[in-house]
């Protein structure tokens, strides 16, 4: 079931209503079998395996608070990261390291006959896997106690609004909020409705009108003029961000109706002024996630310059396949890797220096300083998208030689010039947006008066009713 469907608006109309006069132990019960109804909508068979994580991690998070001996311990968490991994390698990653197996081999002259499963890619998988390792984890490492309720256990692991594309909730944030009954407060549903707006506008109508220059561009990028694989980069960009954003927003303001806090995962991430503040503010629950579970137990910055740099790759190459079985993914980690790793090296090196300006042009060449930081790392980020859209590499290389190639920068020679313009201008309101909103705190408090909000909201609906595109298209991380 996605968010951009009548199914969902039923579910939905349904379910708030019995939620919010439901309370105590029918209230979790009924959050976490509406929950099991909303996965199970779109296949009803892959709920095993959302039971089967819940129970494995459950029995393991009860097992490791009395066990003491490390051995035992040790075990135990090698139980839940091999059940959790395990299944996510079966139905993600068996049948791509399988045919490079194969593909490699007969490079080498040697036949390998393995099997490929072709399994359809249970939506959501790597999402609630991580949360749920995320648990035995904190439990084995003793900063968690395991939760008891096998019913709130089963609630943080399946809460519909986050379960199929996040944000990625830790048990230490999300299990205390499930042990009480959560206000249901009207100042929530306002707020939390205004989320749900905004996630809808970043969806259908800034994500799903692109979506169509996009696709067609990728289909035969050949075709097109530098000029047009510049802009349609640039709007692939968005589109990634609106769609993945909007996801976030709706579940944030779908948990905020029901009296729930979720993570924010993502703060404005194309103003970064680098590679690594980027990452501080583009799907914050996944890059967090990495650095406390992959990047800091390997050591993180502790040891030495070259460790440093090794972690920083393998955190980044790992997290590119988290995303896909597939080689554009990998390289798309291991571009930013580098990017993280040079940016390290070269930060020393490159600060600006204003100890001998005046006051005024300090601030002033500071200023264009970072905005010319922020336009590279814009840029950059733009261009890494291109490997993270799944299609052959070549592709991908086909694209940044038009776009290398500046042959033809006329207007006239643009391709899908209705909508483009419609696809530029309504990424241009988003992004005014974006910078308006990043300084919403020294704005007047005019902006923040309820009659600003209704007619903040009335925008939205009549942007989504006049601009959106509702075609039902699923959300790009679905199939992550």
């Amino acid at each position: 079931m996605v968010f951009n469907s009548i199914p969902f608006l039923v579910f939905f109309t349904i379910f708030f209503p019995l939620y919010a006069l439901s309370k105590g132990r029918l209230r979790l019960m009924l959050c976490s079998i509406a929950s099991y109804v909303f996965y199970g909508w779109w296949d009803y068979r892959f709920t095993t395996l959302l039971l089967w994580s819940t129970m494995v991690d459950y029995v393991v998070g009860r097992l490791l608070e009395g066990a003491r001996q490390p051995k035992m311990r040790r075990a135990l968490l090698w139980c839940s990261v091999v059940s959790n991994l395990g299944v996510l390698a079966v139905f993600k990653y068996f049948d791509f390291f399988a045919e490079n197996v194969q593909r490699v081999a007969a490079q080498l002259g040697v036949t390998v006959d393995w099997p490929t499963l072709h399994l359809v890619l249970p939506v959501g998988i790597s999402f609630y896997t991580f949360q749920t390792l995320s648990y035995t984890i904190d439990v084995y490492r003793q900063r968690l106690p395991a939760e008891r309720d096998l019913w709130r256990f089963a609630t943080f692991v399946a809460f519909f609004p986050q379960l199929v594309a996040g944000p990625i909730v830790r048990a230490h944030d999300f299990l205390p909020q499930l042990a009480r009954d959560r206000e249901i407060t009207w100042d929530g549903i306002v707020e939390g409705f205004g989320l749900v707006l905004l996630g809808f506008f970043k969806k259908v109508v800034v994500a799903d009108s692109v979506a169509i220059v996009v696709d067609h561009f990728f289909g035969a990028p050949q075709t097109y003029t530098s000029l047009n694989a510049m802009i349609v980069v640039v709007l692939y960009a968005f589109q990634i961000y609106g769609d993945f954003s909007g996801y976030s927003d709706i579940a944030i303001g779908l948990g905020r109706m029901m009296g729930f806090a979720l993570p924010r995962n993502f703060q404005f991430p194309y103003f970064a002024n680098s590679f690594s503040e980027f990452w501080r503010r583009w799907h914050i629950s996944l890059s967090t996630w990495l650095r406390d579970y992959l990047y800091i137990p390997l050591g993180g910055n502790r040891s030495g310059t070259v460790a440093t740099y090794r972690n920083l790759m393998l955190t980044m190459v790992l997290g590119g396949l988290w995303h896909g079985a597939h080689w554009t993914f990998i390289l798309w980690g291991t571009i930013h890797g580098i990017l993280l790793t040079l940016q390290r090296w070269a930060t020393p090196r490159t600060e600006f220096k204003s100890s001998s300006q005046s006051s005024a042009a300090a601030f002033l060449g500071s200023a264009l300083f970072q905005l010319g930081r922020m336009a590279i790392v814009f840029v950059i980020v733009c261009l890494t998208w291109v490997m993270f859209r799944r299609h052959p590499v070549g592709d991908s290389l086909i694209i940044y030689a038009r776009i290398a190639s500046l042959d033809d920068f006329s207007p006239g020679a643009l391709q899908d010039r209705i909508p483009l313009v419609k696809g530029c201008a309504l990424v241009s309101i988003l992004f005014i947006g974006e910078a308006v909103s990043q300084h919403a705190n020294h704005l007047p408090c005019v902006w923040h008066h309820p009659l600003a909000k209704i007619m903040a909201y009335a925008c939205l609906l009549w942007s989504i009713a006049l601009f959106g595109t509702f075609a039902g298209n699923a959300f790009i991380y679905f199939q992550f």
